[in-house]
């Protein structure tokens, strides 16, 4: 059984954590950074017209895709699934969970991400929003649909195998 999560747009890099809370690197950083590269020629008015969103919010992800890099600790990332703040996400509680607990959501829950491509629960993210409907050119396509391809598909088929 596999769980298929969306991202949520809102963000929690501020709750403090248990140092000892498990993680791992994401899975496809050579893909994001390819769209990391992409995002930092852009504007805050790009941005802002891209993803409709605010002066202020636009402004954020500018600084965001700027001061990103390629490296994921617990100094500059968080865990996704304790990164993420929406309702599915506050619902998990995850938090609170035990490890074979937090062991098994790692194993049956998948989140889609428009700038990761895939994160597992436990994988830890830097902080961007990127959503997958974004029509952002890139070397592959006019938008995020052409750039991930058949890869996400590939990677969840072997993960239900």
């Amino acid at each position: 059984m596999l769980f298929l999560l969306s991202p949520a747009k809102k963000l929690d890099y501020d709750s403090p954590l248990a140092a000892d809370y498990p993680f791992e690197q994401p899975l496809f950083v050579e893909q994001a950074v390819e769209l990391i590269e992409v995002l930092k020629t852009k504007s805050e008015q790009d941005v802002a017209d891209l993803m409709k969103l605010s002066e202020s919010l636009a402004a954020l992800n500018v600084e965001r895709y700027q001061q990103w890099e390629p490296t994921f600790d617990q100094t500059n990332s968080r865990q996704a699934i304790l990164a993420f703040n929406g309702d599915v996400y506050e619902g998990l509680e995850a938090a609170t969970l035990s490890k074979s607990q937090l062991e098994w959501t790692n194993e049956h829950v998948l989140i889609l991400s428009g700038l990761y491509g895939v994160l597992r629960p436990m994988d830890l993210m830097r902080p961007y929003r990127l959503e997958m409907g974004t029509r952002l050119e890139n070397a592959k396509g006019k938008n995020l649909y052409e750039f991930w391809d058949t890869q996400l598909a590939e990677f969840i088929n072997q993960s239900l195998a």
